[in-house]
């Protein structure tokens, strides 16, 4: 993966909160040690706390040593105060440094506005807790379409 700081990629600023991965963790656990289905949801401050600012979910989070977590199937979404979708970010997996607040990976990255109207896809992403920025490294393709894509049943 080339370096996720240099000028081939793109850098993205998420307006989430710094606490995002330490909302509370709701989550199947097994006698692994690793949580199945799992969602963590963050709150806006007052006077908008019963709002979801964003939630964090996973097919599978297994801890490993030194802090890190490895998620398997992440997605990101953000939402404004009135409660719209704002953000996805999708990825089959990454890993998450929980004591210096980094995720990363070599593989896919996803990042779509909620109406579809347009998305960013890249190889390698890296992405700072501390200062909400979202690095993708290699291959970063966007489309923009002049109106959003009308949404399907699921």
């Amino acid at each position: 993966m080339n370096n996720p700081l240099n000028n081939t990629g793109l850098v993205f600023s998420l307006l989430l909160v710094p606490e995002f991965f330490a909302a509370t963790v709701c989550a199947q656990q097994n006698t692994t040690g690793h949580a199945n289905d799992f969602s963590s949801v963050e709150y806006f401050e007052p006077p908008h706390q019963q709002q979801m600012e964003s939630r964090l979910s996973g097919a599978e989070a297994r801890p490993e040593p030194g802090g890190m977590l490895v998620i398997q199937q992440l997605r990101l979404e953000t939402f404004d105060t009135n409660g719209a979708p704002g953000l996805i970010v999708k990825a089959p997996h990454c890993v998450y440094d929980v004591v210096h607040g980094v995720a990363s990976s070599p593989g896919h990255l996803r990042l779509e506005t909620a109406d579809g109207s347009s998305h960013v896809e890249g190889d390698g992403f890296l992405w700072l807790q501390a200062n909400q920025k979202l690095y993708i490294s290699n291959n970063v393709q966007s489309a923009i379409e002049a109106e959003p894509k009308k949404k399907t049943g699921l």
